[in-house]
C-alpha cells in the first residue's frame, strides 16, 4: 500500500499491486486493474518511486539481530 494526495488535498492509501497504468496530464492519473481511475498530486516518477519502496519493504527478509539466527 503507498499513501497518495488526491487532487482535493485528502489522503488516499492504494494497494500498488493494482496500478495498471499511469499517465500525465495536469494531475497525475492512475488507472488500477479495477479500471477505477484516480486524479493524484504526485508525479509518475515519485509514484513509481512509492511503489519500488513498497516493495523492497515486503520482499526483503527481516534482519537477524545479533546471534540469534546463527548456529554453532
Amino acid at each position: 500500500m503507498i499513501r497518495l494526495k488526491q487532487v482535493n488535498g485528502e489522503e488516499i492509501v492504494v494497494n500498488a499491486d493494482l496500478i495498471e497504468s499511469m499517465e500525465r496530464a495536469h494531475d497525475t492519473i492512475i488507472t488500477l486493474t479495477t479500471q477505477r481511475r484516480i486524479r493524484v498530486q504526485e508525479g509518475i516518477e515519485e509514484i513509481v518511486d512509492k511503489v519500488v519502496e513498497y516493495k523492497r519493504r515486503i520482499h526483503v527478509p527481516p534482519a537477524v539481530s545479533g546471534d540469534a539466527g546463527q548456529k554453532l
